[in-house]
């Protein structure tokens, strides 16, 4: 990322000078310096290295304790213009805190003056992460915590409610054995080697920043060496890499798994995380085999004891799109030409140009079109208009939820279709008021998208079941899980805990109607399994998580990299009836995308796909 500021904006305060201090005491043991806003003088410290706009330096005379740090930034443009690292100086300057948002943490800044060289030619020798050190930070393994966050997330940094502190003003003291942030914090300024570098996922953004994590322990690391987020646990072992201070580019080909060079680096807090700031940038070393995972196991049957059932956010999916080739050769080999596809994010026929067209007829004709070719299945769609620009997304995009289904296996039972503005409901039968047609429950799904529910039925007529296609409110406003704000603000979740009331309690009515009801809810939920809006939907509708019910290893549970890690935004849940039959090989996470390079990415979701026993509970001599 790209290193720069402009002048701090805590102000100078001219507080009694302090004489012949240390880095140590600059740093403090908490987040906020206790020398803030004070001048000091006779300051000794050797330089570990320089950027464009100032210098580190490390303590010359170390207190040995590994709750504060012993190097600090110092913000200049025109001091460190002919030193160089290894050498030794003496400076007088003043102590600011600095952050260019209210939800990033600060970070303690010297501001120097009277910079005068002592010697030069010292060595200047990096803290081995993952190893044991002495004579900086005392003899201790300097190893990242691997579950804890803050001590102010109490225990959960996925806690609800979030924001109800911040560390801005509470300045708790550090404890960098226990919290990942403290741990940090506490080598703020640092000079430190990561070795056995491996990458989490393809760079964050157009700079190359990559998350990494190094030569130590770890948690929730899934069969790619990814690390997947699991209850209360986001990683905060991880650490994001920087821009290089000597100017050279980070590689902009990594992928999840890719083994790194060492890097050796500045450890600052920058845009709202710990990152390292390399000397130079790292390369590739080599990446996992094989490219891409192998196709599901799972292969349609087009029988109501083994329907197989996907579900796909396919990302803003317009018509003519670049990606359709991909996004046809996942549905047809990886996902095995399922008989129903849930889909989500599918643009309107004009994609975001923002003219009121909200149709999506050529967008999905083009997709099932390709499926034909590719397949030899006749795929069909299914889809409600939305009411222009009221469902969120790209402005003009108008993206909706939809099913492809195999009309060879699968037909809608007793086709009603509602539209737009009309707000389906449970039957007698049960059965629905629309089919298909959309949950609505003004304000709740406002500017975001209403599952879309439907009633099927097999072609021999001893299958019938309710799909509920789910896209809710993104995460949008949420803050860095290293920002200020504890727990950190998980944006949209006040919208999502109200969607899994409705959606939870729709289906419910369908249950209590016939408690042996097959019904399939999935989707994008934005959100994770343990986490407040899940756990409600669960509890309410009756349904079970197809992860639990086919007992997937918890760290493999994931359909979208973001960040330092691999999570789950994509579910499947079914019905207690459904639930009971199905095996520990009848549903699979596809990580065609989270596995692949720039260029072989269809969507930021991965696809998700399931065996399923649809059949009426009260027919007894099978399926054909």
């Amino acid at each position: 990322m790209k290193f720069f500021h402009s002048l701090p904006t805590v102000g100078l305060l001219l507080a009694p000078c302090a004489s012949a201090i240390t880095v140590a005491e600059i740093t403090g043991n908490k987040y906020l310096s206790p020398l803030s806003r004070s001048t000091f003088t006779n300051l000794t410290g050797l330089v570990t290295a320089k950027g464009p706009n100032g210098l580190w330096i490390r303590s010359t005379r170390p207190d040995n304790n590994e709750q504060t740090s012993e190097s600090v930034y110092l913000f200049s443009r025109t001091v460190g213009a002919n030193l160089t690292a290894g050498d030794i100086i003496k400076l007088d300057g003043s102590v600011t805190e600095y952050r260019s948002s209210n939800n990033y943490l600060y970070l303690t800044e010297v501001i120097p003056r009277n910079v005068q060289l002592v010697s030069k030619g010292n060595p200047v020798t990096p803290v081995v992460l993952g190893a044991r050190t002495s004579g900086i930070i005392g003899n201790k393994d300097v190893s990242p915590p691997t579950e804890q966050y803050s001590g102010l997330d109490n225990g959960d940094v996925f806690g609800f409610p979030n924001n109800v502190s911040r560390i801005s003003q509470v300045n708790p003291q550090l404890d960098p054995a226990r919290y990942g942030m403290d741990f940090w914090e506490s080598l703020s300024g640092e000079l430190v080697t990561i070795k056995s570098v491996t990458a989490l996922g393809r760079p964050a953004n157009t700079f190359g920043d990559q998350w990494v994590y190094g030569n130590w322990s770890v948690t929730g690391k899934n069969s790619r060496d990814g690390l997947t987020v699991t209850d209360r646990d986001s990683n905060p072992e991880t650490i994001i890499v920087g821009s290089p201070l000597d100017g050279t580019r980070n590689p902009n080909t990594t992928k999840l798994g890719d083994s790194l060079t060492d890097i050796t680096g500045i450890v600052q807090y920058n845009f709202g995380f710990y990152s390292i700031l390399p000397l130079t940038a790292p390369s590739v070393k080599s990446s996992r085999s094989p490219a891409l995972p192998p196709p599901a196991t799972i292969k349609s049957k087009g029988r109501c004891n083994a329907l197989s059932v996907a579900d796909y956010n396919i990302e803003n999916f317009t018509p003519g799109n670049s990606r359709i080739p991909l996004v046809v050769e996942h549905i047809a080999t990886y996902l095995g030409a399922p008989s129903i596809v849930f889909l989500q994010e599918i643009q309107d026929d004009s994609g975001a140009t923002n003219n009121g067209v909200v149709d999506a007829n050529l967008t999905l004709s083009g997709l099932t079109q390709a499926l034909q070719a590719r397949t030899g299945i006749p795929y069909d769609f299914v889809d409600v208009d939305p009411v222009n620009n009221a469902d969120g997304g790209q402005p003009g995009g108008n993206i909706r939820n939809a099913y492809l289904f195999n009309p060879k296996e699968v037909r809608l039972y007793k086709p009603n279709p509602g539209s737009s503005t009309d707000a389906n409901a449970v039957l007698p039968g049960p059965t629905l008021r629309f089919n298909p047609g959309r949950i609505d429950a003004p304000p709740v799904f406002t500017s975001s998208r209403k599952p879309l529910v439907a009633q099927w039925e097999t072609l021999d007529g001893k299958g019938n079941f309710f799909t509920v296609n789910v896209h809710w409110t993104s995460k949008g406003g949420s803050t860095s899980l290293q920002g200020d704000p504890r727990p950190p603000v998980n944006g949209g979740i006040e919208n999502r805990n109200a969607q899994a009331n409705v959606t939870g309690s729709f289906i419910a009515q369908i249950l209590a109607q016939d408690k042996n009801a097959a019904v399939i809810a999935a989707g994008d939920f934005n959100e994770f399994a343990t986490v407040e809006p899940l756990k409600r939907f669960v509890q309410i509708s009756g349904l079970q998580d197809l992860d639990v019910v086919s007992d997937t290893p918890v760290v493999e549970r994931y359909t979208y990299t973001f960040g330092s890690s691999q999570q789950q935004l994509d579910h499947m849940y079914v019905s207690p009836s459904v639930a009971k039959h199905v095996g520990k090989t009848d549903f699979e996470h596809v990580h065609v995308n989270t596995w692949a390079a720039e260029e072989d990415v269809a969507s930021d979701h991965d696809p998700t796909v399931a065996s399923l026993n649809v059949m009426i509970h009260f027919i007894y001599n099978g399926c054909l």
